[in-house]
């Protein structure tokens, strides 16, 4: 009897879906070449391998390598997500990301997904047994890189406000040439014209709409600091404000914390010194006025956390409809309070909605802004880098109805039917 065999050949290996991630330069022809070079870098690196298959390059400012929200990684992780990536490439873990917090996240959300990540300069693969470990310790060694190259660029820039320097400023009715403010001259005629408005007698809401009217968007806290601005006479102090941390980035008024600087005569001014200190003794004169008639001001949970994505006002608190059944506590954009949709077409938000949603995100203490980008949708921003995105619906009016309202409505209706029962 013959036997014959039968030989089907095995498959050939199915190719693993390899990508890269790098933070490139922000500077754009920089960034450009910067991000060709890696291309091709990559490109020439998985084709060295044959069971490798080039998923492409994922690339962000460098700018964004403490933050959640950058686009390319996003990206990325979007297409680990659809199983379209199964390892990523990357120079290093402080250019995968400098928050410990960030990295750890990320790593343990591929790793459930089972995407490998290989950190070139520490030859670390993520799946490896001892990958979690080394990553938590040199994690926490980028996160120290990052803080110390912003306490680095923090010690510069103060270094400059002691010697009356500044950088990067810009304001109406000035522009920075060669490290001097130096006057727009149409720019300094309205800022001279705003001052006469407000010594005349006019509100600040009253010459925002004025020069809305002529093309010119200022907002009342804008014209509120034109018109307390030092700058304007001539005269600058330096670090009014500074970056609490190299990981939220948040700038914070300096109220005290780090010292200021005052430089006299630093440049030509728009303004007489006079003619300021006269608008400074008016605007303390309406303020005490102001106090004498009513309460003092409240803060409230959200107040200063939410933001317009449509004007970048804040949002305010409201009691509306007071007294009435459909009375409730709303947070509402202040551009759009005061000067009406016609200006901002934003949309108030019930207080009931945001506790809800805050709650469900672990409570006001792990946000630090809010922000409204459309309607029935939030963007929350929380402390450790992450943002979440919430959308909500506002409730029927019949759902919000009490028991006592719907009693108050039913005897209402039958008052009206004995009425009408008389009546014929």
């Amino acid at each position: 009897m013959n036997v014959r065999k039968i030989y089907h050949p095995a498959p050939p290996p199915k190719r693993k879906r390899v990508a890269a991630y790098a933070r490139v330069s922000t500077g754009k022809d920089a960034m450009l070449h910067s991000l060709s070079a890696q291309i091709s870098y990559y490109s020439d690196y998985i084709a060295k391998h044959p069971d490798w298959e080039y998923a492409g390059v994922f690339a962000d400012e460098a700018y964004t390598g403490t933050k959640e929200n950058r686009p390319g990684f996003q990206e990325m992780l979007s297409k680990c997500k659809a199983g379209e990536i199964q390892m990523i490439l990357t120079k290093s873990i402080s250019r995968f990301a400098r928050n410990t917090v960030t990295v750890l996240q990320s790593v343990r959300m591929l790793k459930d997904l089972e995407v490998d990540i290989f950190f070139e300069e520490q030859n670390i693969h993520s799946l490896s047994s001892e990958g979690e470990l080394m990553l938590t310790i040199l994690s926490s060694y980028a996160q120290e890189e990052s803080r110390s190259a912003s306490e680095n660029v923090k010690w510069r820039v103060r270094k400059d406000f002691k010697e009356g320097k500044v950088s990067g400023m810009s304001m109406f009715g000035y522009h920075l040439v060669d490290g001097v403010l130096t006057v727009i001259p149409e720019e300094a005629e309205v800022v001279k014209a705003i001052y006469a408005d407000y010594m005349s007698g006019m509100g600040i809401l009253a010459i925002v709409k004025k020069y809305k009217k002529q093309g010119l968007n200022m907002s009342r806290s804008g014209i509120n600091g034109l018109l307390r601005n030092e700058k304007y006479f001539g005269s600058m102090v330096l670090q009014k404000t500074f970056v609490n941390n190299h990981i939220e980035k948040k700038k914070v008024i300096n109220r005290g914390q780090l010292p200021k600087y005052f430089v006299s005569d630093s440049h030509e001014a728009i303004i007489p010194k006079d003619e300021w200190d006269a608008v400074q003794e008016e605007i303390k004169r309406r303020a005490e006025k102001y106090l004498n008639k009513s309460n003092p001001k409240q803060l409230y949970p959200y107040s200063s956390l939410i933001r317009c994505g449509k004007c970048g006002a804040n949002y305010k608190r409201k009691h509306t409809a007071a007294g009435m059944k459909y009375e409730k506590i709303v947070w509402i954009c202040s551009t759009f309070d005061t000067l009406g949709k016609s200006e901002c077409g934003s949309q108030q938000i019930p207080e009931t909605i945001l506790d809800g949603l805050v709650s469900e995100l672990g409570g006001i203490d792990k946000i630090y802004e809010i922000t409204v980008p459309e309607a029935n949708r939030l963007t929350f921003k929380l402390k450790d880098g992450s943002v979440a995105e919430r959308t909500w619906q506002n409730p029927s009016r019949r759902d919000s109805w009490t028991p006592e309202m719907r009693e108050a409505a039913r005897q209402k209706a039958l008052l009206r039917n004995r009425e009408k029962v008389n009546q014929e």
